[in-house]
């Protein structure tokens, strides 16, 4: 039996299949009826996502249809967004109410979880009444699902996804400072994308047999940029189009903000932490030139 972590056609036919695996769920997923459309409509972006970040390893090396495949699956899941939106502002609001030890706040976010979840009630009632059962959202996925198992898969090579997959960990960095420097919520959200895609594509590979040499982001930073976006997303429904009401919205932008500023000050913590953590480790062994030797794995 060939081994998969050298054989390349062993680790190309183990990413086709992980992808159309992942498409496969997320047709099920959306096929989940009445109050399980939520959380099915959650799990299906999840696995289109992944599915993304598998042909996004491949790129050019997939051929001509890949960019067209993974333009529809970009339209699909954003068609889904305020679906999606609609039931994670009530996730959000229910993981607050979990941490939050003041009764005014409690209070306030009580309040907040009531109207987020009627207006998550609302949101499904258009999504379906618009597409019944979400019939035609899957339609189109079957169709794209066909169109991803004929891509060029044989042609994926073991090291070029080793590239890859280190060039999706230099942007998720190059991403994480433009997002410290600035401080914007659009620059916050993109670095954590970047670290979604990073942690995908690694779990694809390692599933495809690669022992993969690029790094994931720290644990501890990555569940902490998730608290971070949670908290944007609350402030994101505080604007104009809100389902809070006005004495609400303007509490809970207040709330939000400082716990958006405490969340990303324990980001910056981390940071410090893991890079005081790797300067205490042993240095990697000198050639005889004195020079660092690089690292296999």
């Amino acid at each position: 039996m060939p081994d998969p972590a050298t054989d390349s056609a062993a680790v190309a036919n183990a990413l086709r299949d992980y992808a159309l695996r992942e498409l496969d769920a997320a047709a099920a997923q959306l096929a989940r009826r009445g109050g399980q459309l939520h959380e099915g409509v959650h799990q299906a972006r999840k696995s289109l996502r992944r599915a993304r970040a598998v042909l996004a390893l491949g790129d050019a090396a997939l051929g001509p249809g890949r960019p067209l495949i993974d333009r529809e699956l970009r339209r699909l899941n954003r068609g889904l967004s305020s679906l999606r939106d609609a039931h994670a502002l009530v996730e959000t609001l229910d993981r607050l109410l979990a941490r939050s030890p003041d009764p005014d706040a409690l209070r306030l976010l009580r309040r907040a979880r009531r109207a987020a979840a009627s207006a998550r009630a609302e949101h499904a009632r258009q999504a379906l009444a618009a597409d019944p059962e979400l019939g035609g959202r899957r339609a189109l996925l079957a169709v794209l699902r066909a169109g991803a198992a004929a891509l060029d898969w044989p042609r994926l090579q073991a090291e070029p996804l080793q590239q890859a997959v280190a060039a999706s960990r230099a942007r998720m960095d190059r991403a994480g400072v433009r997002a410290r420097e600035r401080g914007d919520d659009e620059a916050w959200h993109r670095w954590r994308r970047h670290a979604r895609r990073l942690s995908q594509q690694r779990r694809a590979l390692k599933t495809a047999g690669l022992t993969v040499r690029a790094p994931d982001l720290d644990r501890r930073i990555a569940e902490r940029l998730g608290v971070a976006q949670d908290l944007a997303l609350l402030l994101g429904h505080c604007g104009r189009d809100s389902p809070f009401a006005p004495d609400d919205r303007k509490a809970l932008r207040r709330y939000g903000r400082d716990q958006q500023a405490r969340a990303r000050r324990r980001i910056e913590a981390a940071l410090a932490a893991s890079a005081g953590s790797e300067s205490d480790a042993d240095p990697p062994p000198q050639s005889p030139a004195g020079e660092s030797e690089g690292r296999g794995s």
